[in-house]
């Protein structure tokens, strides 16, 4: 994957993270005195600190699902593998990526992981 788009890429998970984080202080009185406590370089990386429980009880069960998800795509572009599948190692095609930027897994193997569960 070229430079240009996991850049593109890093920005968009970037600005997801940063929606989910804004709703969760715009709707919590308890988290919103949390963050306004913080100094406001370290807000981006408030998910992936365990400041307290009241976040974790404020945030619904998808929310923390899909930041976790978010903080691992992330990781995983510092780490160079971004866009690769966590299970065969293919490259995970553009189009799934632009429509789920945080999936670890190809299309195939995804497949196989819900024929798994059901």
């Amino acid at each position: 994957m070229d430079k240009e788009t996991v850049e593109k890429m890093k920005t968009l998970l970037q600005n997801q993270k940063r929606e989910i984080l804004d709703t969760l202080v715009a709707t919590n009185a308890d988290f919103r005195a949390i963050v306004e406590e913080m100094d406001p370089k370290d807000f981006a990386d408030v998910a992936s600190d365990d400041i307290d429980r009241k976040m974790i009880e404020a945030l619904g069960t998808q929310d923390i699902k899909r930041l976790r998800a978010i903080d691992a795509a992330l990781s995983r572009i510092q780490l160079g593998k971004y866009g690769l599948c966590m299970k065969c190692g293919k490259k995970i095609p553009s189009e799934r990526l632009g429509a789920i930027p945080y999936a670890v897994l190809c299309i195939e193997c995804q497949k196989g992981e819900e024929r798994r569960n059901r």
